[in-house]
């Protein structure tokens, strides 16, 4: 199976099954003689965990990551960080009923037909379980990046939008709510939208907005290797991730260019900011900011139709735990793969100097 690493000279490479005994990576190209906070770390994985309030998934885990190298007396070596998160609360019974059976808008289906088997217990490698990698490389990639900051929050859950722009947010607030809105009046709606979603078997999506603060002029390459298209790649590549889009995005494709343009100040910042901080590809100093679109989750505890792997149509119903939206969950993730793209350019923007 290709495809399980992300980076150039900042690497993750993640192994592990949703339901095996343990999920864990590679980190390669980390700087030596970076001191590592661990309580940080621990934080963000804390952030993404299962269990952590009754508007996700009820599934237990503590989550906690042991590094096994890369690492001496708080320092990183510049070897490889090698990583586990042990898994200790499977429960692949709750799986039992989809051994032969494909779930609707799942990777069961494509990804049996591909490799020609498949690990059915909670999807396996295609479980969003292995995002947990992610936001352990993410939050060592967030104190490499020191000054920047990263700043993700549930912007919309259904038609419920938090229509205030981000610059009129306190960020000190995404955390104070179990949807992560940092808008107090605005987050009690998604809640109560969740919980009654919640109670009728079913599932909803919802968008990530984030803000990236202080990022250096000159990261990204203008041709293939884009700022904005390495983001959109990392952000897609998250589980349940639907549409991504920076700056204007899609309203800027109703404007004229004499809306659209940013002029510029005398210090070569610009009085408008409607690229998102970065043109021709390269970081311009400015915020960079994106929204990300998830889908409802797939799993519902709801009986629907199905298929089987002898090309029946059967009901079926979900069992188990899961969450009936993602987005809360996913405010870490989207941060932490930022900041595994925001690492990497910076990397080889130094590359590029020597």
């Amino acid at each position: 199976m290709a495809g399980n690493s992300f980076g150039k000279l900042f690497k993750l490479t993640t192994f592990g099954e949703s339901h095996g005994i343990a999920i864990g990576g590679i980190i390669d190209g980390c700087p030596a003689g970076l001191i590592l906070d661990f309580d940080a770390i621990q934080n963000e994985l804390n952030r993404r965990k299962p269990g952590q309030s009754n508007i996700v998934t009820q599934r237990k885990e503590p989550d906690t990551v042991e590094f096994l190298s890369g690492i001496f007396e708080n320092k990183t070596t510049g070897t490889p960080m090698g990583f586990v998160i042990k898994n200790a609360n499977q429960k692949s019974k709750d799986y039992s009923h989809i051994k032969e059976v494909y779930r609707p808008s799942h990777a069961d289906y494509t990804y049996d037909k591909k490799y020609g088997v498949r690990d059915y217990r909670g999807g396996g490698r295609s479980s969003a379980r292995e995002t947990a990698c992610r936001v352990v490389a993410g939050a060592i990639a967030k104190q490499l990046l020191k000054d920047v900051k990263i700043n993700a929050y549930t912007s919309s859950v259904g038609d419920l939008f938090l229509e205030k722009p981000y610059q009129d947010l306190d960020f000190s607030k995404t955390e104070t709510n179990s949807v992560r809105c940092p808008d107090d009046v605005v987050a009690e709606q998604m809640i109560a939208k969740i919980k009654a979603i919640k109670k009728q078997g079913d599932t909803i999506g919802g968008t990530v907005t984030c803000v990236l603060q202080n990022v250096p002029i000159g990261l990204g390459e203008p041709v293939f290797d884009k700022l904005h298209a390495e983001l959109g790649k990392a952000m897609l590549s998250i589980n349940a991730v639907k549409g991504f889009e920076f700056g204007s995005g899609f309203c800027g494709a109703k404007m004229k260019g004499s809306e659209h343009n940013d002029l510029f100040n005398e210090d070569g910042s610009t009085k408008t900011n409607l690229s998102g901080g970065i043109q021709g590809g390269i970081s311009n100093g400015m915020d960079i900011y994106f929204r990300v679109a998830f889908k409802p989750v797939a799993t519902l505890i709801q009986k629907q139709d199905a298929l089987d792997s002898s090309g029946n149509i059967v009901e079926m119903q979900g069992k188990g735990r899961h969450d009936p939206c993602v987005v809360p969950r996913a405010i870490p993730i989207v941060e932490a793969m930022a900041a595994l793209v925001l690492a990497d350019y910076q990397l080889l923007d130094r590359m590029s100097k020597l």
